[in-house]
C-alpha cells in the first residue's frame, strides 16, 4: 500500500476529521504537493458513441464547455470486433453505429467549428466532428477505444493465433488509422482514405481477458498471454505503418481493478511494455448489485469494502508496472441504492434495489446528481464521497474527492487521469475542470 508519508501528505488536503456533510466548500490545492511524475500528465476522456442521442452531448459540446483544451486524449467508444476477429462498421442496432460515426450530417449550429456539413463530403459524423476538434487543440490527440463491456465477445478469438491476430491489428489499422471506412446502405460517406487523420492511436478495452465479462463473452486461460501478443501486434504494426507516413501512433489499453481479474487476465510487465499508458478502473468496485450501500469508487479500503482504488494500483505497481505507465480511472457517475435508511447516513445501509436513474436505474450521471436534493458526505479514510437523497444513496465523485485522487497521482509518480465519461460532466465541465486543475 501507499506510505505512511505519502498518505499523509494527501491527507492534508482533507479537512474534516470524520464523516461530515460537505456542500461547496473550497479544497485546497493540490499543487502544492510533492510530485513525482514529470508533468505534464495525461488526462484522458472516454466520448461515447450514443451520447449524442438522449444526452444530447456532441463533439461541440467538448468545445462549449471548455473540456476540449483540459484533456490530452479522447477515446471514442466503441468500435466492434466481429466474429471473424476483425474490426468493422455497421448499422446495425447493438452491432454498430455507422451512422453515428461518419455518416450524420451536422447542421452549422451543431457543428464544432459552425460549418456544416453537405452532401457529398465523404466524412461527416462524429469522426468528422473530431477531426475539427484537433484542429482547433492541435495538442489533443483522439484514440478509436476498441470492444468495451458490449463489445468484448470475440476478443478471445481475434487473439487467439498469430494469423488471427496479425489480421485483426491490420484491419483495425485499415478501418480507423488509414481511414478506409465502407460504404454502407445508400450513404455516400466513406471510401479509400476517407477518415484518414481523425485518429492517432488505439486504445484495448477488453472486458475481461482470461475472466467473466458480459454474458455471451468467449473466455479462454490464454488469453492472459495473448493479450501480450496482441499487443505486442498492434504495436509492431503500428509502428511499421507509422514510418510509412511519418506518423506516430500511440497504444493504450483498459485493464481491470479486481486483483483476481488481474490474475487471471493481465501478464502486467510484458504487456505494459508494449503501451504508451494503461487506463486503470477505479470504479463500480461496488454497486447496487450488491444490498448494502458502499462506496464505489474509493480510494482507500475501509471495514466492510472488499475492493480500492488504491488496491489496484498497488497490484499492478507489485507486478512490475511502471508508476508513469499507469493512469488513473475517474468517474464521471455514481451508483445508486434505493429504500435506504439514514442510519450512519446511509453508509452500509441495506437497500431494496437499484435507484431510479435517468437512462439506467442505478447509475445517475454527475451532472444530475448535483441537482438532485440531499445532504452530501465525505469519508476521509476512504477518500469518498455520497448523497442521501430521501431514501436514496448516491455514492460518486465530487470536485473535492477528485482533488485528492489527484494528489494522489502526483504523489505516486502515476501517468495522469482517465474519465468514465465525458457526457457526466456539468456543461461548465466541472469535473474536469477539477482535475486540470490538480494535476498541474
Amino acid at each position: 500500500m501507499i506510505n505512511t508519508f505519502r498518505r499523509t501528505l494527501i491527507a492534508l488536503l482533507v479537512t474534516p476529521a470524520a464523516l461530515v456533510a460537505v456542500h461547496s466548500s473550497p479544497v485546497a490545492a493540490a499543487a502544492d504537493l510533492p510530485s513525482a511524475a514529470a508533468a505534464p500528465f495525461v488526462k484522458v476522456g472516454y466520448f461515447t458513441q450514443w451520447g449524442i442521442y438522449r444526452r444530447n452531448f456532441t463533439v461541440k459540446s467538448l468545445h462549449t464547455s471548455g473540456m476540449a483544451g483540459k484533456l490530452t486524449h479522447i477515446n471514442y467508444a466503441f468500435g466492434n470486433v466481429g466474429a471473424d476477429g476483425k474490426c468493422f462498421e455497421a448499422n446495425e442496432a447493438g452491432v454498430g453505429d455507422a451512422w453515428a460515426d461518419y455518416q450524420k450530417g451536422f447542421k452549422a449550429g451543431e457543428s464544432v467549428d459552425g460549418v456544416g456539413d453537405v452532401y457529398n463530403q465523404p466524412l461527416a459524423g462524429s469522426f468528422n466532428q473530431l477531426k475539427k476538434l484537433k484542429a482547433m487543440y492541435p495538442n489533443l490527440k483522439v484514440q478509436i477505444s476498441l470492444g468495451g463491456w458490449t463489445w468484448s465477445k470475440y476478443f478471445s478469438d481475434a487473439a487467439l493465433t498469430p494469423a488471427s491476430r496479425a489480421a485483426m491489428v491490420s484491419s483495425c489499422i485499415d478501418l480507423y488509422l488509414k481511414g478506409d471506412l465502407p460504404f454502407i446502405g445508400n450513404s455516400t460517406r466513406g471510401g479509400v482514405g476517407s477518415g484518414y487523420g481523425v485518429f492517432d492511436g488505439i486504445d484495448l478495452d477488453w472486458e475481461w481477458p482470461g475472466s467473466e465479462g458480459n454474458v455471451g463473452n468467449i473466455v479462454r486461460p490464454e488469453d492472459k498471454h495473448n493479450l501480450t501478443l496482441l499487443a505486442q501486434e498492434f504495436r509492431s504494426q503500428l509502428n511499421a505503418y507509422g514510418a510509412q507516413v511519418g506518423r506516430t501512433f500511440s497504444l493504450t489499453a483498459f485493464l481491470p481493478a479486481d486483483p483476481a481479474k488481474i490474475a487471471a487476465g493481465i501478464e502486467i510487465a510484458p504487456l505494459l511494455s508494449s503501451l504508451d499508458f494503461a487506463t486503470i478502473q477505479g470504479y463500480d468496485l461496488t454497486g447496487p448489485w450488491n444490498p448494502v450501500t458502499g462506496h464505489a469508487s474509493n480510494l482507500y479500503p475501509v471495514s466492510g469494502s472488499t475492493f480500492s482504488v488504491d488496491l489496484a494500483i498497488d497490484t499492478y505497481l507489485a507486478g512490475g508496472a511502471p508508476a508513469s505507465k499507469l493512469v488513473l480511472g475517474i468517474p464521471y457517475y455514481g451508483k445508486g441504492w434505493a429504500g435506504v435508511s439514514s442510519t450512519n447516513n446511509g453508509l452500509g445501509q441495506p437497500s431494496t434495489g437499484p435507484a431510479r436513474g435517468t437512462f439506467e436505474d442505478g447509475t445517475e450521471d454527475y451532472k444530475k446528481l448535483v441537482t438532485k436534493t440531499g445532504t452530501v458526505f465525505y469519508d476521509p479514510t476512504a477518500v469518498a464521497s455520497w448523497k442521501l437523497s430521501g431514501t436514496n444513496f448516491w455514492s460518486y465523485d465530487t470536485p473535492q474527492v477528485i482533488a485528492q485522487k489527484c494528489a494522489y497521482i502526483k504523489t505516486n509518480g502515476l501517468g495522469g487521469s482517465m474519465v468514465w465519461s465525458l457526457d457526466g460532466d456539468t456543461a461548465t465541465g466541472e469535473l474536469t475542470t477539477a482535475i486540470h486543475n490538480g494535476l498541474q
